[in-house]
């Protein structure tokens, strides 16, 4: 009997990017039908729309983590109740971050404080304003022991709040419903505070606690809502009509900052062939080796890839190339790392960090080598190097993986943990310790 045919690239990397797509299309449905129809009855626009009516027309939105909590919490928090991306207002990119109040009154989970955290050190790391449209009952209580006492849980949002307001980043607040408790810091720290008439409260603790606590009767109205905060309290500086208003106003507010300074002007080039390409030329097996030379021509501008060191260290390439007309720097796996590989490694970022260079790492890499011969070369000590030289380069590290990203390359090869500004995975790709026949090895013994 001969050998199955082995699957056609093109249909794997096409099916698992469609079961992306449906995801993110279940996720931007927020909390239903029943949980959307209760909320425009109520005179709110839905949060998508809230996002788009913020941002210029026509423009484009880059969301960040819209699959967030998929198949976590019973399904029970859809795009982790928090929509986050960059947009542009006035031709100005921001950083948005919009409470889901159709998801389980827009609380917070577990990883909607990882995902509202992740927005806040992007906007800081590129020095974008932030627009946070408040709608969220706060921490969901179910969850408290794993949202609110650790460093990164519910109060590092104030904390980034304020440093970056100190930083001279912009912090802008358009409260369209709940603001409780801890939230509640969200409009009182930020820079410019809009909250909805009738509509948003902002309280440390609403009505049936401050009953319990004080025996006061009082209603959220009369104790947080627009009128008691722009005229009593000063917590709010803007009172809105209504949703559309109050993006109005948000929108002016941003048209008042500083004007950005003149960025360079860069002129793109189409790359050599289309990226369509790409998925002919990756394999639908991880485990099979492929020129990565053949994604970098399909993604830099006019396939011209001005390769560093090309005859040592192969497993690693490096090189200069430009994409969307930035000069950038590239470093792309081709093979495990072996102490040539990273020493290279280290070279090349150290060259971009004296350049001020931008870099982009393309991850397929199962790891280090391994073994007495390597070991006793001193693979930890060049491995170590390529490290170091990720976690201290100052310039911009955006990180993509293509393939497999496995054990301490990971590290070397700019992983999550070395902050790089952004960092995106195609569908078929994988991230662990070490492969599955690794792991039940290691496991059986």
């Amino acid at each position: 009997m001969s050998d199955p045919m082995p699957p056609n690239p093109r249909d794997v990397h096409l099916a698992a990017l469609e079961r992306v797509r449906q995801a993110a299309f279940v996720a931007a449905q927020g909390g239903g039908k029943k949980s959307r129809a209760r909320h425009e009855g109520r005179g709110k626009m839905l949060p998508r729309d809230r996002v788009s009516n913020l941002l210029d027309p026509g423009s484009s939105f880059l969301e960040i983590g819209a699959t967030a909590a998929h198949g976590m919490y019973n399904d029970a928090s859809p795009c982790a109740g928090l929509i986050v991306g960059i947009g542009q207002v006035h031709g100005r990119d921001v950083m948005v971050i919009c409470n889901d109040a159709t998801v389980k009154g827009g609380t917070y989970y577990p990883l909607t404080v990882k995902k509202h955290l992740r927005a806040q050190e992007i906007a800081q790391d590129c020095k974008l304003p932030v627009v946070s449209l408040v709608d969220s009952g706060g921490a969901n209580l179910s969850n408290q022991d794993e949202v609110f006492p650790d460093r990164d849980h519910f109060g590092r949002i104030f904390y980034n709040q304020a440093q970056m307001s100190a930083m001279g980043i912009a912090q802008i607040a358009v409260v369209m419903g709940s603001c409780t408790a801890g939230g509640a810091y969200v409009p009182a720290m930020a820079d410019v505070s809009i909250i909805v008439k009738e509509q948003g409260t902002i309280f440390l603790a609403g009505p049936p606690l401050v009953k319990a606590a004080t025996g006061e009767i009082v209603t959220a109205e009369d104790l947080g809502g627009g009128d008691v905060h722009t005229r009593l309290s000063g917590v709010a500086d803007y009172l809105a009509e209504d949703d559309a208003h109050a993006l109005a106003l948000a929108r002016e507010a941003l048209r008042h900052l500083q004007p950005v300074l003149p960025q360079p002007s860069f002129t793109g080039v189409a790359p050599m062939s289309g990226m369509d390409d790409l998925f002919d030329v990756v394999p639908a097996d991880l485990t099979t080796p492929y020129d990565i030379r053949e994604v970098i021509l399909r993604v830099v501008d006019g396939g011209k890839f001005d390769e560093f060191k090309a005859r040592f260290g192969t497993t690693l390439v490096t090189g200069f190339a430009h994409i969307e007309g930035i000069p950038v720097g590239i470093v792309a796996n081709n093979g495990v790392l072996f102490s040539e590989a990273a020493q290279k490694g280290a070279h090349f970022i150290e060259l971009c960090s004296q350049r001020k260079t931008p870099l982009v790492f393309l991850q397929n890499i199962t790891g280090f080598m391994v073994g007495q011969k390597y070991e006793n070369e001193g693979i930890a000590r060049h491995g170590a190097k390529m490290v170091t030289a990720v976690a201290c380069t100052a310039v911009p590290k955006i990180t993509m993986i293509v393939g497999g990203s496995y054990g301490a390359g990971n590290y070397g090869m700019a992983g999550r943990a070395f902050q790089p500004r952004f960092l995106w995975t195609w569908p078929t790709s994988r991230t662990a310790v070490m492969g599955g026949p690794q792991a039940a090895g290691v496991l059986a013994t």
